[in-house]
């Protein structure tokens, strides 16, 4: 079984296979913990159960996704198993595949991103202008991450998933405003 973890938004999400929960909670680093395992009880199943780790790694909340990726690397360490990024861009585009992806990211910008194009920031005039070159733009709705399971097990049969590192398309604030 695949548990797939997101803890870039608000909210806690998580998958195993089928299974989908969303938890609401302020402190994210107390709850994930305590909330991963009562839901895989509620999906009737053990920590032996899973064979991979899925998380979301961005872009989302700095905080949040820092949380995720430590949770997941220390379970997957303590399993013994894989542990694999998931980002928002894959989860949109594995379901529209010819979209782009336009993410709000709340400080006046979008996180941009298309199969063909690397993930980055736009202001919303590059943005209208850039979209244009696609049949649809996704991203105003919340991703499925039910497709993170698919998208960890495809990760896992061509061997090509890359090392999970937050995905940062700006510097941090203290990049930005660092006096030197």
């Amino acid at each position: 079984m695949i548990l797939v973890i997101n803890s870039s938004g608000g909210d806690l999400e998580f998958v195993l296979d089928t299974q989908y929960k969303r938890v609401s909670t302020e402190k994210q680093s107390v709850a994930l913990p305590t909330e991963t395992e009562k839901f895989i009880t509620e999906c009737g199943a053990t920590w032996r159960d899973i064979s991979a780790i899925g998380v979301v790694v961005g872009p989302g909340s700095f905080t949040g996704i820092r949380i995720g990726i430590a949770y997941a690397k220390g379970l997957a360490m303590g399993l013994n198993i894989p542990v694999v990024s998931v980002n928002a861009f894959e989860l949109y585009l594995v379901a529209t595949p010819d979209a782009c992806v336009a993410i709000d990211s709340g400080h006046g910008d979008f996180f941009v991103g298309a199969n063909n194009l690397s993930p980055c920031t736009m202001t919303i005039d590059e943005l209208e202008t850039k979209q244009m070159e696609w049949p649809r733009t996704v991203g105003h709705k919340p991703f499925d991450l039910k497709l993170g399971v698919q998208i960890v097990r495809d990760k896992l049969a061509n061997g090509n998933h890359e090392p999970v590192v937050p995905m940062y398309l700006r510097p941090s604030y203290v990049e930005t405003n660092k006096q030197g």
